[in-house]
């Protein structure tokens, strides 16, 4: 590592001076790309990182970092790493710089803090020691006090604690890059500068703009993408009308190099300008949102060759003259911002037909949100890649368009893992087909993690109606998936376990012949506290089922499960075969598909309990749907515990299916493996003398702790209550019988 008094030496000497260490920090999804723009300008030594890219090279190298890059957001000069466990340790090493290397006497500075330490943990704070360090070796050198800045200062710092170490960074950029200094207004979504810069580069727009093909956006909002695409065709530098760099109130500030690359910039965009061609096309349902293009085309000098109009997706056709393919580049609505989810989704099909019809052999592009959105598209996306449009994760999807009317093409081969998935699905369903037939089962599990590389559960589920108004009955039934991915060991990496996942859901949809738009994706994502289930849809789209006779509600998309427990099914089978004349009692009820199968095996009552509204509204539809009506079907809103604690009922048979955890705000917090004695104590109390207590949950390490239950007859019924699609993973759940001893 270079030492603080090197790095300032060498920043003062004449020109060209080494800079030893930067990096640019950039959106996760665009390292590569960045690292590839950045050798593009002449840094050989650029190498990606985590949401960035390392590099070094001259402080004119820096400066054209800043001037040039579409991709990064900062480009910060490092100063100096040191450890931090503590605030001491923290103030020290901040201190241990000579800032008058940095910020000339009446200058004005501000510290930006990331991250945190065992010890320092809130950012605030970490800035606020930083400063004062800074503060007080001025003061005591010089007696001179600088003031902070947040909006304008002189010099910037970056400081980041990560495992009890520190690195200081002079920010270069001051605000960040993708602020171009052109944005006058924008939309209720707008898309950051540099995303748009990444989609057009991954959909290979500067060389279709070479070639003097056409840019389009159908859902222009405030231009983003059309203003940057037309600066990238007319090579105008991206920063050239930033306003703020982070170095020009900086001590090692070479103003005379600055402005001999400032210059070789004008006299290129003044070059690239003149040459520029007529081409780029911006529609949008919003007309006040076109105002807002227009003023931002202007600031940005190329509102003569963007016309913007208003027009909705439904009219979305080739401008006349386009001669030369060209390129159709969206950022649609994906589903946050825009209401009813059926609009959405006739949205993207209505987009996908115009581009059918209108733009035989150009190229598209579309960044989403949602795999099912972009399957509404109706065409075969021949690349993809993975952006962050701010934390959301989203896909940008390249297509090469082939006329309405033109033959359709083989289905892309799967891969060879793919092909094995296939096969071992099309093998399980082979040997399950007779048993499922003869029992009348229609909803199973198909696949479980048998390929340990393709780490997903596929269950299927047979729709015989759905609840949407529209549906036609005549469809019916229908084979929908439900596709839960498993956490991927930490040395697999993210993109790898998303291929894999891609593939998985291709070989499924091959293999069973269901349509993707019927198979719902369940995904991990990593973040801090371990691996995390991603985002849902809200699709609101209930589908209809039959199990043992009865007609059941499941929703595949909007929750992480589908209000039917497949494992479950042969404990709901013992129920109803043990619920006759019985008072019958499901605590952690969830949609009360246990109630609704004690009532249809002749139960005299039955109380639910559970905590969620939506969940016993679900189960009151479930009720209703087997015509199970009336005052003897009880469903309660409360939490469990505190419930039985109050209760005074007494039940027959108690089915209890509690979750492995919960910190409700609403409810005590619940461990079962903790909690487990307490809650069947109570449960007990509630028990008739020769009831029947079935004891149900799904932590694979799971122990009774039978002493602590000395007062019940327990045995474990695991083996029998396991059903044979779900013997792969024979854990899933552990079940008990429960009785008072004689």
């Amino acid at each position: 590592m270079y030492s603080t008094a090197r790095i300032c030496s060498d920043i003062s000497s004449p020109l060209y001076p080494d800079v030893p260490d930067l990096f640019a920090t950039c959106p996760k999804g665009l390292e590569y790309l960045l690292r590839d723009e950045l050798r593009s300008l002449g840094i050989a030594d650029a190498h990606e990182a985590l949401a960035g890219v390392r590099f070094s090279g001259t402080l004119e190298q820096a400066y054209r970092a800043c001037l040039w890059s579409r991709l990064a957001s900062r480009v910060l000069l490092h100063l100096a790493e040191f450890d931090a466990a503590d605030a001491d340790a923290l103030y020290a090493g901040v201190r241990g710089i000579d800032w008058s290397h940095h910020l000339a006497q009446g200058g004005t500075f501000a510290v930006d803090a990331v991250g945190s330490g065992s010890a320092l943990r809130h950012s605030h704070y970490i800035a606020l020691r930083a400063k004062d360090a800074i503060v007080d070796q001025f003061r005591e050198r010089s007696g001179w006090r600088p003031d902070i800045d947040t909006e304008k200062p002189s010099i910037r710092l970056n400081i980041r604690i990560h495992r009890e170490r520190a690195t200081l960074s002079l920010d270069l950029s001051g605000t960040p890059l993708h602020r171009r200094g052109w944005r006058q207004g924008q939309g209720a979504a707008p898309l950051k500068e540099n995303l748009a810069c990444a989609m057009l580069l991954r959909a290979g727009w500067p060389a279709i703009a070479a070639q003097g093909g056409a840019l389009i956006d159908p859902m222009c909002g405030a231009g983003t993408l059309l203003i940057e695409g037309a600066l990238i065709a007319a090579d105008v530098a991206a920063g050239l009308r930033h306003d703020g760099f982070g170095f020009l109130g900086w001590c090692g500030h070479d103003a005379y190099l600055w402005d001999t690359l400032l210059d070789e910039a004008r006299t290129r965009a003044a070059n690239g300008l003149r040459a520029l061609a007529a081409v780029y096309f911006g529609y949008d349902h919003d007309a006040a949102v076109l105002k807002e293009a227009r003023r931002n085309a202007q600031a940005a000098g190329v509102a003569d060759f963007v016309r913007f109009e208003h027009r909705s997706i439904e009219h979305l056709e080739k401008p006349a003259g386009c001669a030369v393919p060209g390129l159709v580049i969206a950022n649609p609505p994906y589903g946050e911002r825009l209401g009813e989810r059926a609009a959405l989704r006739d949205l993207y099909r209505t987009f996908g037909e115009r581009l059918r019809k209108e733009f035989h052999g150009w190229r598209a592009a579309v960044i989403v949100s949602d795999d099912e959105l972009g399957h509404r598209i109706g065409l075969r996306a021949d690349k993809y890649y993975v952006l962050y449009n701010g934390a959301l994760q989203c896909r940008l999807l390249t297509f090469a368009i082939e006329h309405e009317d033109a033959p359709r093409g083989e289905p892309r081969p799967l891969s060879e893992g793919a092909q094995a998935v296939a096969n071992r699905i099309i093998k399980t369903q082979r040997h399950l087909r007779k048993s499922f037939a003869r029992e009348g089962i229609s909803c199973y599990r198909i696949y479980d993690a048998d390929i340990p590389e393709y780490a997903a559960a596929i269950d299927v589920y047979t729709a015989i109606s759905s609840e949407d108004a529209q549906d036609d009955r005549a469809e019916f039934p229908q084979a929908w998936l439900h596709v839960q991915e498993y956490a991927a060991p930490r040395d697999i990496p993210e993109q790898t376990a998303r291929t894999r996942l891609r593939d998985l859901v291709r070989a499924a949809s091959a293999a069973l012949n269901v349509p993707r738009e019927r198979i719902a994706v369940k995904t991990r994502y990593r973040a801090r506290g371990g691996s995390k289930y991603g985002r849902f849809e809200q699709r609101d789209l209930f589908l209809v089922v039959e199990e043992g006779g009865l007609t059941l509600r499941v929703n595949l998309f909007d929750y992480l499960d589908t209000g039917l427990f497949l494992d479950h099914r042969p404990v709901r089978a013992r129920i109803r075969t043990l619920a006759r004349d019985r008072r019958f009692l499901n605590l952690f009820a969830y949609t009360a598909t246990a109630s609704v199968y004690a009532a249809a095996g002749g139960a005299r009552s039955t109380t639910s309990v559970d905590l969620s509204a939506t969940y016993l509204e679900w189960a009151a539809r479930n009720f209703t749907l087997n015509g199970f009506t009336g005052a003897q079907h009880q469903l309660v809103q409360a939490d469990v515990m505190q419930w039985l604690r109050h209760d005074r009922g007494r039940y027959d048979l108690i089915f209890v299916d509690p979750p492995t955890f919960s910190n409700s705000k609403r409810a005590d917090d619940f461990d079962v493996q903790r909690d487990h004695v307490e809650l069947l104590g109570l449960c007990a109390e509630r028990l008739a003398e020769d009831g029947l207590i079935v004891f149900s949950n799904n932590l694979r390490r799971f122990k009774p702790n039978l002493d602590a239950l000395c007062a019940l007859e327990v045995r474990d019924i695991s083996a029998t209550s396991i059903p044979v699609d779900f013997s792969r993973n024979a854990r899933i759940h552990r079940c008990y019988e429960l009785r008072h001893r004689r």
